[in-house]
């Protein structure tokens, strides 16, 4: 097994492997419904199948990997109507949550987004651009001091993000997400309420519509 970095509490051998499956199935190294075999990753790390299976549940929870009589552990396939309710329940929280934060943003919100920002544009790693674009609106929306709120949103984020790194490496995906996110901060930097909401709303149904273009065999679906 890989050594753990040092972080004062070294990690389980099954966060180890959870992460590492975690990314996998993310970046697109499993493929949706694909069986992940509990013997061979046990095999990868050199442990027992008792930490993979732990690892597995975890993912379970979070929605990466579901177990099939006869199968075990598949990735999860979200179909196209799913998608869809996922969106639509992102637009009701993070609607909720940008109303929440903004008359309590300070300038340090604005400028380390602002930041994000600029880190987005010269990061070349698609990998990295999902995790900026989860940086960037959890800085805006920790201004609400709802944490139970801002929880909900990322774990519907971890649910999709395989999806959304598929959207920001379309061509126009990246281009798009940064100006709809600069037009989002300054609405905030204005203290305009319901301009950043309605942009907050705009962003995520473009988001998903574009996936939909995306996707084939099906239309696009109305959030």
């Amino acid at each position: 097994m890989p050594d753990a970095p040092n972080l004062g509490v070294a990690p389980s051998a099954s966060e180890v492997i959870a992460k590492h499956l975690r990314e996998a199935i993310i970046s697109g190294h499993f493929a949706e419904d694909e069986p992940i075999r509990q013997d061979d990753i046990a095999k990868v790390f050199n442990v027992s199948k008792i930490p993979v299976r732990e690892a597995l549940k975890r993912l379970e929870a979070e929605g990466l990997v579901q177990f099939q009589r006869n199968k075990g552990a598949v990735v999860t396939r979200i179909s196209e109507p799913e998608l869809a309710q996922i969106f639509e329940v992102r637009v009701l929280l993070e609607v909720q949550a940008i109303r929440l934060a903004v008359p309590k943003m300070t300038e340090d919100h604005i400028k380390r987004a602002l930041a994000i920002c600029d880190e987005f544009m010269t990061d070349d790693n698609v990998g990295r651009w999902a995790e900026l674009n989860w940086a960037f609106h959890t800085c805006l929306y920790e201004a609400a001091e709802r944490p139970f709120l801002l929880n909900l949103i990322r774990s519907i984020h971890d649910k999709v993000e395989r999806y959304l790194r598929l959207q920001m490496s379309f061509a126009e995906g990246k281009l798009r997400a940064d100006q709809e996110h600069r037009e989002i901060l300054q609405a905030c930097a204005d203290r305009n309420v319901d301009k950043a909401a309605e942009l907050i709303d705009h962003h995520i149904i473009g988001v998903c519509r574009e996936l939909y273009a995306h996707l084939p065999n099906e239309s696009i679906h109305e959030v």
